[in-house]
């Protein structure tokens, strides 16, 4: 069974956002806890949070996805900046605790010159502090391009954070296809070779969400530039090998490609077809 969703806006509320997905012939969406280039989060409204659920589980949809902004960076060699992200990261979790959603996810952030180690350290030190034992919540690390000087950029710095992580059971990672591609992890010629070091690494049972990207740079270039599918170095054929691989058919897809609503149903619906 093939979970598929696309990123929706909130800014009309989540009642707005859920009924989009259903219009898309979505399983589920992603959304984003606040502005991604900013600090502050709108008020909750709680009618209109509970009208959502209720549309959610009428429509059996599931697996409703929060990305945290591109600015919270929790490993900054700027310590008013890593300041800035635990205080959204915690205002996030609190949030998310009132949603109607269970996975949250983030990319790590950039070490800006403090090195990846020190890095590492500082994630690790941010999430222990912000999760307590009996939240809802599950945090999802991203996978990265490895831009600059992101963390993320393979999967044993992934490990490294989720073994420091304490409350392991409510820690995963998303897995960017574009970002991965261009990461160095050659997702089209060895998609099984990447899943089994993933396996080994991290293990399968981490891996909780899948954003669905082609690829606008080539293979190994380090730069994050999604595509539409199939209009990408990634391409169709690798697309819908990933979406019926035996290990992905029951993650949930979150389409981030430059589409707008009749783009995003069209991908969803091609997609479906191809399913296996």
């Amino acid at each position: 069974m093939m979970i598929i969703g696309a990123h929706i806006s909130i800014a009309k509320g989540y009642e707005n956002a859920v009924n989009e997905a259903i219009k898309m012939n979505a399983d589920t969406f992603q959304f984003f806890t606040r502005n991604p280039r900013g600090g502050k989060a709108k008020k909750l409204d709680f009618n209109d949070i509970e009208i959502a659920m209720e549309l959610l589980d009428k429509n059996k949809m599931t697996y409703p996805l929060a990305h945290a902004p591109y600015t919270m960076n929790l490993c900054s060699s700027n310590e008013k900046t890593r300041e800035f992200a635990k205080e959204m990261m915690k205002d996030d979790l609190e949030r998310m605790e009132k949603l109607p959603s269970f996975l949250y996810n983030f990319h790590p952030g950039s070490h800006t010159g403090m090195g990846v180690e020190k890095a590492i350290n500082l994630i690790v030190e941010a999430i222990n502090e912000v999760m307590f034992e009996d939240m809802r919540t599950v945090f999802l690390l991203e996978t990265m391009a490895g831009k600059g000087t992101e963390i993320g950029r393979n999967f044993n710095e992934l490990k490294s954070i989720i073994d420091g992580v304490k409350i392991k059971y409510k820690i995963g990672v998303c897995l960017d296809t574009c970002h991965v591609f261009s990461a160095g992890y050659d997702i089209v010629n060895d998609l099984d070779g990447v899943l089994d070091e993933f396996d080994k690494l991290i293990g399968i049972d981490k891996l909780k969400a899948i954003h669905l990207n082609d690829s606008l740079k080539e293979f190994n270039e380090n730069k994050d530039r999604h595509a539409k599918i199939g209009e990408g170095f990634i391409g169709n054929e690798a697309i819908i090998r990933i979406i019926n691989h035996p290990k992905l058919k029951n993650i949930p897809f979150y389409l981030e490609t430059p589409n707008d609503f009749l783009g995003f149903k069209n991908e969803i619906d091609l997609l479906r077809k191809n399913i296996e």
